[in-house]
């Protein structure tokens, strides 16, 4: 976070917010440009990514479905520029530690090739640990004495958009991010690694929202997508997993997601609409699928 600090300051912050007396290096200084730059820099990446994925991504037919809240998308916004800057406070504590130089963060690229490969080892090792870490955290946080306090908010959006991407609770957001704060602090990383790593999880997180299910059939048992996720919203208790269903498999929480079995949320809604000729019972859809869907069984 240091880089994104040093350019803020470079080209903003010093020659047109603060006064030329106050230092850089100053830690009260730095513990408010932290405030700003991660609050303004995540409502900015949210609000960016979440849109292009909901204009050119995300199946609106979906906005029909009797589970889907009125005024949702307002709500998902609402919900996500209210939780940021709480969320934020815990985590700019971890950049202020970060910044004065306690992370095993660097700078040397190198030139040599195990240079190079070490970078892109620690992309994989950094993936696969934060990957088991936010399992167990997140299934932490289905567990009943915490689930309805924390976790419980963002299952309002039972058929997610993108922009429930980063509507949780504060404390939730900041506990499923914590691996991705932690990993710097355990192993070592490049600092330009770490920024585009941490873009990357961004983006992941509103695609696993997006309900667009198109991936390989090859990745389709390996990567845990918006199809998995989609479930996940719908039935609680399964697919935990960030990006891959390995600790899903062996946690006993794997499912197999609807909509690869042509049972998903839009294949059922459209279905239940052919099938009722457009009248309604009382508000939802009669069938297996969706008399599940609802039924909150908390560990």
């Amino acid at each position: 976070m240091d880089i994104v600090l040093n350019y803020a300051d470079q080209y903003f912050l010093t020659p047109y917010v603060y006064p030329s007396s106050w230092s850089e290096d100053d830690p009260v200084r730095q513990v408010v440009s932290l405030f700003l730059v991660t609050n303004i820099g995540g409502y900015l990446l949210y609000l960016i990514t979440a849109t292009i994925s909901y204009l050119f991504l995300y199946d609106k037919r979906l906005m029909e479905h009797p589970l889907f809240l009125p005024n949702q998308i307002k709500l998902e916004i609402l919900y996500t520029i209210k939780s940021v800057p709480l969320m934020s406070v815990p985590t700019n504590v971890l950049f202020f530690i970060e910044v004065r130089g306690y992370s095993k963060l660097y700078d040397d690229v190198g030139t040599s090739k195990l240079d190079l490969i070490f970078i892109l080892t620690s992309v994989v090792t950094f993936i696969l640990f934060t990957d088991m870490c936010i399992y167990w955290i997140h299934r932490f946080l289905h567990h009943r004495s915490i689930y309805k306090y924390i976790h419980k908010d963002h299952h309002r959006w039972k058929v997610p958009t993108p922009y429930a991407s980063h509507a949780f609770h504060p404390l939730d957001g900041f506990l499923q991010s914590c691996p991705y704060h932690i990993y710097p602090f355990l192993f070592p990383l490049h600092k330009y690694t770490y920024l585009a790593l941490f873009v990357f999880v961004n983006i992941w997180t509103v695609s696993i929202h997006d309900a667009n299910y198109k991936v390989p059939d090859v990745l389709k048992p390996v990567v845990n997508g918006s199809a998995h996720h989609t479930d996940h919203h719908l039935f609680y208790n399964y697919n935990y997993g960030q990006f891959f269903t390995l600790w899903d498999r062996i946690g006993g929480s794997f499912r197999n997601p609807s909509s690869f079995e042509g049972k998903g949320p839009l294949v059922e809604m459209l279905k239940a609409k052919s099938c009722l000729n457009g009248t309604k019972r009382n508000g939802t859809v009669r069938n297996g699928y969706v008399n599940e869907v609802g039924n909150e069984k908390i560990d």
